[in-house]
C-alpha cells in the first residue's frame, strides 16, 4: 500500500514532462509554420530583386526611348551617355521597382510603381488627335482630376508646376504619355508638389518615361541598435556614446517639427499610416526625410480611406491609422483616432528613450522624465477636444525636454 502514493507521484512526473514535450513540439511546429507562411507571403507578393531582371528593365525602359514613345530630362544620360549607370537592385515589392544607380558621380534611387511603361493606363486621347493641337489648359485640367484621384485634392492650375513644366516640341506625344505614366503614381505626385514645400520629403532629380529620380539617402532598420546608421551622418570617429546621444536628440527634435509641419502646413492634413525606421531618412544636417509616401494620405482620402462597413473597432484599422466603429449604423468614423506623433512616440521614441539605452551623457532625472513623456505621448486616445490638447501637451514637452538634453549635452562639452 505504501507504494500506491509513489507510483501516484511518478506518474504525475511522467505525464508532466510528457506535457512539456508536447508545449515545446507544438512551439516548434507553430515556429516553423509561421515561417513558411511567412516565406510563402513574401514570394507572393515580392520578386526576387536581381542585377540581371534590373539590367533588363533599364534596356527595354531604353528601347522604349530610343523608339520615341517616352521621353525624360534623364533619358540622354541613361541610354546615350552613359552618364547615368546602374549599380545594383535595392528591391521589388507588389511591381514597384526600387534601384540604385550613380549619375554623374552622384548617388540616386530609381523608382517606378510597374516595370513596364505600356503597363501604365494610356491616355487615349494622344491617339485621337495631334497632341500639338491639345490646349494647355485641357492639359492641366487632366492632371487636376488626376490628382484629385490620387490623392483627393484640389489643385489650382497655379500650383501645378512640378507637375507639368514641359514645353511642345519635337517630343511633344513623348512627354504627354511619360507625364501621364508618373501622374499614376501616387509617391511621384507627393515628392513633386511637396519639395519646394518641405525639407521633410526626398528630393526628386528628374525622370526617363514612367521612372523617376530621387535623392539617395539611407533608410533606417528596425534591428539598428540607433535605428538610423549615425556614424553616416556624424562620422566614425564621433559615435562615441555623448555623439551619439546627442546626434539621436537633434533627430528626435526633426521628427517633431515633421509632425508639426505634416499637421498644420498644408491645406489638409497629412497622414501617415506606415510609421517605421524603413520608411524615414537622415540628412547630414540630421533631418528627418519621409523616403517611402506609399501610405500617407491627406485628409480627404484619409476620411474615405477610414469611412468603411464595421461589427467592432479591429475593422477600423488601416495599417497605422485607427478609427472607431460605430455599432449603431456599423460604420467606421471618417475621423482618425491616433495620430501621427502617438504613433512615431510608439514605433520609434520609445526605443531611443527606454531604461536600457540610459548612459552617462544625460542626468537620470532629465532622463526619466523623457522616458515618462514618450510613454505618455505613445498611449492611444481619442481626437476629441480633450485628445487633441493631449497630443498638443505631449508635443510641447518633448520639445522642452530635447531642448534641455540639447543644452546638458552643450554645457557637458
Amino acid at each position: 500500500m505504501r507504494g500506491i502514493p509513489g507510483l501516484k507521484r511518478l506518474r504525475l512526473k511522467i505525464w508532466r514532462r510528457c506535457a512539456l514535450l508536447l508545449l515545446l513540439l507544438w512551439a516548434a511546429c507553430w515556429v516553423v509554420v509561421s515561417a513558411a507562411l511567412f516565406l510563402l507571403h513574401r514570394s507572393v507578393f515580392s520578386e526576387r530583386c536581381t542585377d540581371e531582371k534590373s539590367h533588363r528593365i533599364l534596356s527595354r525602359l531604353c528601347l522604349d526611348y530610343s523608339s520615341g514613345a517616352l521621353t525624360g530630362d534623364l533619358c540622354e544620360d541613361l541610354c546615350v551617355a552613359q552618364k547615368l549607370v546602374y549599380k545594383h537592385c535595392l528591391y521589388y515589392d507588389r511591381g514597384k521597382k526600387v534601384i540604385q544607380a550613380d549619375w554623374r558621380g552622384q548617388p540616386i534611387i530609381l523608382k517606378s510603381k510597374k516595370e513596364v511603361f505600356s503597363s501604365y493606363q494610356h491616355l487615349s486621347m494622344l491617339e485621337e488627335v495631334e497632341t500639338q493641337d491639345i490646349p494647355e489648359a485641357e492639359l492641366l485640367l487632366m492632371v487636376a482630376l488626376e490628382v484629385k484621384n490620387a490623392l483627393g485634392l484640389e489643385l489650382s492650375n497655379s500650383t501645378m508646376g512640378p507637375l507639368w513644366t514641359r514645353k511642345k516640341g519635337p517630343h511633344w506625344k513623348a512627354q504627354v504619355a511619360s507625364m501621364w505614366s508618373l501622374l499614376q503614381q501616387e509617391e511621384y505626385i507627393y515628392f513633386s508638389l511637396l519639395q519646394d514645400f518641405s525639407k521633410h520629403v526626398l528630393r526628386i532629380i528628374g525622370s526617363c518615361g514612367h521612372f523617376y529620380a530621387v535623392e539617395y539617402l539611407t533608410a533606417g532598420h528596425a534591428w539598428h541598435k540607433t535605428l538610423f546608421p549615425l556614424e553616416n551622418m556624424i562620422g566614425p570617429s564621433l559615435t562615441g556614446h555623448k555623439s551619439r546621444v546627442r546626434a539621436i536628440t537633434d533627430i528626435a527634435l526633426s521628427f517633431l517639427d515633421m509632425v508639426q509641419h505634416f499637421d498644420n502646413d498644408f491645406s489638409h492634413r497629412l497622414h501617415l499610416c506606415d510609421i517605421k525606421p524603413e520608411n524615414f531618412a537622415i540628412r547630414h544636417d540630421l533631418t528627418v526625410v519621409a523616403i517611402d509616401v506609399d501610405m500617407a494620405f491627406f485628409e480627404p482620402k484619409m476620411r474615405d480611406i477610414l469611412e468603411q462597413n464595421c461589427t467592432g473597432d479591429e475593422d477600423c484599422n488601416f495599417f497605422d491609422c485607427f478609427s472607431k466603429c460605430n455599432l449603431k449604423i456599423r460604420k467606421c468614423g471618417a475621423q482618425r483616432a491616433n495620430n501621427n506623433l502617438q504613433v512615431i512616440c510608439d514605433k520609434i521614441f520609445r526605443h531611443w528613450f527606454s531604461p536600457n539605452l540610459r548612459g552617462p551623457s544625460v542626468s537620470l532625472p532629465l532622463q526619466l522624465q523623457l522616458q515618462k513623456a514618450v510613454q505618455e505621448c505613445a498611449q492611444p486616445g481619442h481626437m476629441d477636444a480633450v485628445g487633441h490638447q493631449r497630443t498638443l501637451k505631449s508635443l510641447s514637452e518633448l520639445y522642452h525636454l530635447l531642448q534641455v538634453t540639447q543644452r546638458e549635452l552643450q554645457r557637458a562639452e
